[in-house]
């Protein structure tokens, strides 16, 4: 290196390394808040991310769910899209492309209302340029009656083994929050082979509109997200963080560099930035700016220094 490089070369280093796939920072797209990436690269530069992670796709088109499926809340939103998206083909023919143009790293969200449906796009995505595949399990398994596969420790561990078995991608199982112990279930994702695990997804919600006399989303409930839910995550990534030995993603309520960096020192080696990116498009690259400086100013060298210790 030229000495003029060397004088130029930021003196910390904010790549994480999760499942032997290396992040230039540890600032993601959480998933179904980014669409694929091209619907923000007017406002975002893709180059700047860690990663960006998918809107969930299917082995078939989804059509979600009927409208009326957002509604603002305090501090937050509902939201009961439904998963709607193009399916597997389409995503491959359309969004792999456009993504592989930008120097970040791709994951893929994946969902399913079956075990055989998300293996399907698991085995697609096998010879595709995606880096990491990350699995939405908060999805009703249908054959058990409309439960949430993350519901279930048993079903967690069985459909995590199961991914893992077909996968050539390093897996993330994205937990849902709706549950009575947290660490359960991160526990099942690691027993079942799991990679590494994301969290939280939304909290179930409900709001009625008083005027109206109905409620604000035609699926009656939907998934809260947003700065409402921020301190939730935290304790619940805190507590996952803290009960298996598999990296963390950290999501929830995340808006700026200091929620980031909260998630960061509780345990988290990456976050996601997801309804922030609703209400500022600019988001999760001012983020990334955030933590350098917050690094530049603690006098921190590597970013990995700050994961989990806050004991």
């Amino acid at each position: 290196m030229n000495m003029t490089a060397e004088k130029n070369a930021p003196a910390f280093d904010t790549s994480v390394t999760i499942a032997g796939v290396t992040l230039k920072n540890p600032v993601m797209t959480a998933s179904g808040t980014f669409g694929s990436g091209a619907e923000y690269s007017e406002f975002v530069d893709l180059n700047k991310l860690g990663a960006v992670v998918t809107k969930g796709v299917a082995n078939v088109p989804w059509p979600g769910n009927p409208t009326p499926r957002i509604a603002e809340t305090h501090s937050g939103m509902l939201n009961a899209i439904g998963l709607q998206n193009p399916g597997i083909d389409l995503f491959c023919k359309r969004d792999i492309p456009y993504l592989k143009q930008f120097d970040t790293k791709i994951i893929v969200n994946v969902c399913g209302r079956s075990t055989e449906d998300y293996l399907e796009v698991v085995e697609r995505l096998g010879n595709e340029p995606v880096d990491m595949l990350e699995i939405n399990i908060s999805c009703p398994n249908v054959k058990e009656g409309g439960i949430a596969f993350g519901q279930d420790p048993k079903a967690v561990e069985a459909i995590t083994k199961a991914v893992k078995a077909k996968a050539k991608q390093p897996v993330i199982m994205k937990l849902s929050p709706n549950v009575t112990d947290i660490t359960v279930m991160a526990k099942a994702a690691e027993a079942g082979g799991a990679d590494a695990i994301s969290l939280i997804n939304t909290l179930t919600g409900m709001k009625i509109d008083i005027n109206r006399q109905c409620f604000a989303l035609a699926n009656k409930t939907g998934g809260l997200s947003g700065p409402a839910i921020k301190p939730i995550a935290v304790r619940m990534v805190y507590q996952a963080a803290n009960a298996v030995s598999i990296p963390v993603i950290g999501m929830g309520g995340i808006a700026c560099a200091e929620d980031a960096l909260e998630f960061i020192l509780a345990g988290a080696s990456a976050v996601s930035i997801g309804t922030a990116n609703f209400f500022n498009p600019y988001a999760a690259e001012e983020t990334v700016q955030g933590i350098e400086a917050y690094m530049r100013e603690k006098k921190v060298d590597r970013l990995t220094d700050l994961i989990g210790i806050v004991k």
